[in-house]
């Protein structure tokens, strides 16, 4: 009954970050340009009143992530949550922010619908074929080391490329938000184990800890990736692939999480996620939200400096 339960959370959680997805990228558009991990720029979008419905979202698609995560393996929910993708491709063109044309003349792209089958194939395929297993959660202290080694690893590589090549800052700060959430999902799973011993359990471990910590990092890269109004297909299959992908591979080293194997299996699995990455790539190509343009602040801003 768990599973159901998980399938559905993580589904509905998908929706509701489809929401604010949209609304987030579309608020992410109307601030000036700020430097790599400026606070400033938070500050600049608690101004939008879109973007606080965004965060109300995120809030919500939290809860169902963990009430996703409480019930079901962390390699089942994380690959069911690249569904906010879609949605938010399918509410973007419903409330019209996008470029289709007239009304009389807007059609579906089949690229995009190709993308959307080819994410919706590959994510089926992989958990009909893999049938993740519940996996334990019942960890070392060593696993904290590896987490916070691997955190700090990315994050100070990141800012270090994002610093030094600016033609690469939005690619860096998307790899670092995606292993940032994908960590933060890992360890999530960590906390639902504690649920049953209360407040007092979930706060007196350490994966409470790491979520505080690597959930805001990834929140902050995602809106400097965005904000900086270029190259934002890439950034966004960059940062919707790279979760779920970590998720999986921490699971199944860390938290013994076992899929089907032989050698078919595990081939069909391979393709399964290549499928769904390739996918994703599509979807944020083809979308008409992942223009590359900059918005008319980031326009004024970057004249005034040349």
């Amino acid at each position: 009954m768990s599973t159901p339960i998980a399938i559905a959370a993580a589904l509905a959680a998908a929706l509701v970050l489809g929401v604010s997805a949209v609304a987030d990228r579309r608020s992410t558009k109307q601030v000036k340009t700020r430097k790599a991990m400026s606070l400033r720029l938070i500050v600049d979008l608690i101004h939008q009143p879109l973007w606080l419905i965004a965060i109300a979202a995120n809030l919500v698609g939290f809860g169902l992530q963990v009430t996703a995560l409480n019930f079901g393996s962390l390699a089942l929910v994380e690959p069911l949550l690249v569904c906010n993708l879609i949605f938010a491709v399918l509410i973007s063109r419903l409330v019209g922010w996008e470029k289709y044309g007239p009304p009389g003349a807007r059609r579906w792209d089949p690229a995009m619908l190709a993308g959307v089958a080819a994410t919706t194939a590959g994510i089926a395929g992989f958990l009909a074929i893999g049938r993740p297993s519940a996996g334990t959660t019942d960890v070392g202290i060593y696993v904290l080391f590896v987490l916070a080694g691997a955190l700090i690893v990315v994050v100070g590589g990141s800012l270090g490329v994002a610093r030094r090549m600016p033609n690469r800052r939005p690619f860096a700060l998307a790899v670092a938000s995606g292993a940032s959430f994908g960590i933060s999902a890992f360890s999530i799973k960590l906390v639902t184990a504690e649920f049953g011993g209360g407040l007092a359990a979930v706060f007196g471990n350490w994966p409470i800890y790491v979520v505080a910590v690597a959930g805001p990092l990834g929140f902050l890269f995602h809106q400097n990736a965005l904000q900086m109004g270029t190259f934002l297909a890439r950034v966004q299959a960059i940062i919707t692939t790279t979760d779920p992908i970590l998720s999986i591979g921490l699971s199944i080293l860390l938290l013994d999480v076992r899929l089907r194997g032989g050698a078919a299996a595990i081939t069909f699995e391979v393709v399964s996620l290549l499928v769904m990455v390739a996918g994703v790539v599509v979807i944020a190509r083809h979308s008409p939200q992942a223009e590359s343009e900059a918005s008319p602040a980031q326009t004024v801003e970057q004249t005034a400096a040349q």
